[in-house]
């Protein structure tokens, strides 16, 4: 099958505008600190991130799903205390990051992410990766070992085989945010999926659709694929996520990684159950 050449980004200039305004006009508004602003050129574009506290070479790193960007970690940036923590606009994602190359797949995203985490020196950093971030941050990991010194997986995929339930979530998601108001709101409970009932989020999300994204497609890693990763991982599972497997297969092939499952929460655990997932992020980049 041959690849596709197209670069990804906004279909137009006043589409790259439109979202940019109310991008920028969120993180101003949401981010509880001042961050920096850091333009990283890599082979495949210029990544974007924020930066809050110190500089140095344990950075946490945070890496959004498909679809997201560094926006999505906007009540994150306070809670590090003196610990450098940098949030990413991927490349291929709406954001302020230029892709100039094609993105196919992980391994291209582990080679831009191995350009960056060296462009901005680090070399014992924590990845939490988010869904398809976490995936990205594995694969990193298997390709380009030695800069990372822990890991964290939020419902992540890439584990478990994608079923029926995460398409009927994805489209259901999709169709919901299309909803007036109230309606959405009820659809985020019923599909247990927060990012329906916040109204920033969603304006965004409507003016992403300008933006071309590469394919992305996780391959569910193997037994031996996840024994090859030498470094500490932490895996945080929505008991309610579409993205079942992790909780079962985890601990019996790759039985030192750390897992824990929140009964309650969906696929958007990183929102529903927040407190909780910051603290664990925390506490394991400590122990790490």
């Amino acid at each position: 099958m041959t690849r596709s050449q197209r670069i990804p980004g906004f279909r137009s200039a006043a589409a790259r505008e439109k979202f940019l305004a109310g991008y920028d006009e969120a993180l101003q508004r949401s981010w509880p600190v001042p961050v920096r602003t850091d333009d990283v050129a890599t082979s495949f574009g210029t990544v974007r991130v924020y930066r809050a506290g110190p500089d140095g070479a344990d950075p946490c790193v945070l890496l959004s799903g498909a679809g997201g960007n560094a926006l999505a970690w906007s009540r994150w940036m306070d809670r590090f205390g003196d610990r450098p923590v940098i949030a990413v606009d991927p490349l291929g994602e709406p954001g302020h990051s230029v892709p100039t190359a094609p993105l196919h797949g992980a391994e291209d995203a582990a080679a831009w992410l191995e350009e960056l985490l060296a462009g901005i020196g680090a070399e014992r950093a924590h990845l939490v990766g988010v869904s398809w971030g976490g995936y990205v941050a594995l694969t990193h990991e298997l390709r380009h070992p030695g800069r990372v010194a822990a890991v964290t997986l939020v419902d992540a995929a890439g584990i478990g085989p994608l079923g029926r339930r995460f398409w009927i979530w994805l489209i259901g998601g999709g169709l919901a945010a299309l909803l007036p108001g109230p309606l959405r709101r009820r659809a985020a409970r019923r599909l247990r999926n927060p990012v329906l009932a916040d109204d920033d989020l969603i304006r965004l999300m409507r003016a992403s659709t300008g933006y071309r994204r590469p394919v992305t497609r996780a391959v569910v890693l193997t037994d031996d694929e996840l024994r090859a990763v030498r470094v500490p991982v932490q895996v945080l599972v929505g008991g309610r996520s579409p993205l079942g497997g992790a909780a079962d297969r985890l601990p019996v092939v790759v039985p030192d990684w750390r897992v824990e499952v929140f009964p309650d929460a969906g696929h958007a655990l990183v929102l529903s159950a927040e407190d909780d997932v910051i603290d664990r992020v925390l506490g394991f980049a400590s122990r790490a």
